[in-house]
Parts: C-alpha cells; sequence; structure tokens
C-alpha cells in the first residue's frame, strides 16, 4: 500500500479522527505503510489522517542520540488518550502536511497518555522533550487541529500569507 502524505489547505486534516476497534491485517498494513512513508519524508511522527485515513492512529520514531531512526525504537499508537499534562514549554515544530514551515508552539513538557499497541493490547507511556511535543502534535492531529490552528491571530495572517507565495513560486517551478 503506497501512502501519500495529504497536505494543508485539504479539509480532510480538519476531520476528526474516529476510535480503531478493530486490530486486523488491514490495521498492520495501514501502520507499515505509515511507517515507510513517515520514513521516506523524513518525519519523526505522522498521523492516520494525514495519509487520508481518519482513524486515531499515529507512529511516532525520535531519532536518536546519532539522529538515526531505528525502527526499534517506533512507538504505533492506537486511540490514545492523554491522562496528564505538566509544565510548559516551547518547541518550534514543523509537519509533514505543512511542508517548509516551522513555529514556535506552546506546548505541554510532560505528557502520559494510554493508548493499544497494534494487537490493541493496553500500554501506558510517559514522555518528556521532543517525545511529548511529537505525541502532542500527532494527537491533534487526530482531533482535526494542525499545529498553524495554535498560531496567534497575527502569526496566522502573516503564514497564510508566506504559504500562499510558497505555493505559487513552488507551481511556477514545476512549469
Amino acid at each position: 500500500m503506497k501512502l501519500t502524505i495529504v497536505e494543508y489547505p485539504d479539509k480532510r486534516l480538519k476531520e476528526k479522527s474516529k476510535v480503531v476497534e478493530k486490530f486486523d491485517k488491514e490495521l498492520h498494513g495501514l501502520l507499515d505503510a505509515m511507517y515507510q512513508s513517515m520514513i521516506e519524508s523524513k518525519g519523526i511522527g505522522l498521523a492516520a489522517i494525514q495519509v487520508g485515513h481518519a482513524k486515531r492512529v499515529l507512529l511516532l520514531n525520535i531519532p536518536d542520540d546519532n539522529d538515526e531512526q531505528s525502527r526499534d525504537s517506533l512507538i504505533e499508537m492506537i486511540n490514545p488518550l492523554i491522562t496528564m499534562k505538566e509544565g510548559d514549554t516551547v518547541y518550534q515544530e514543523g509537519c509533514l502536511s505543512v511542508p517548509s514551515f516551522y513555529e514556535d508552539i506552546n506546548r505541554f513538557e510532560r505528557v502520559c497518555v494510554n493508548y493499544q499497541d497494534r494487537e490493541g493490547n493496553t500500554k501506558t507511556i510517559e514522555a518528556e522533550g521532543l517525545l511529548s511535543i511529537a505525541i502532542q502534535h500527532e494527537i491533534d492531529h487526530l482531533e482535526g487541529v494542525l499545529f498553524i490552528d495554535k498560531l496567534s491571530y497575527s502569526r496566522r495572517k502573516k503564514f497564510e500569507k508566506e504559504y500562499k507565495r510558497a505555493q505559487k513560486e513552488k507551481k511556477l517551478s514545476k512549469n
């Protein structure tokens, strides 16, 4: 299964994802294809809605100290639910669905998340730093929220202007 990353302003990115109830071959195929797409796109996280599947599924693969993403460190979260949020931090985020744009976003410093793995087993993870930020970013996708939705009104207007200009330049360079 070959997946394509859905890019802003595609309306599907605003869709709320549905709870996964079947942990079957179809789900496993989606997870495997999402992993391939995420790695090929040089991402550290990917929500199913970003590849056109409105399911409460996300992947995270934070690079290690050598900037490598081992499949052993892949985290697959199905039906994630944040149960604890603590502290405040600001991180410059980007998104595979909003290419070439980065912005400082306020997030919780630490989170605790309950979720299910690909077999439906219940898991809990406590995270801080980049993993915590990535978890929050991807769970926002499941709620139909993009990181740019968290910008102030003036920053959002500036983003819209910059993004439209970048899209025009991209089209011109293809012609």
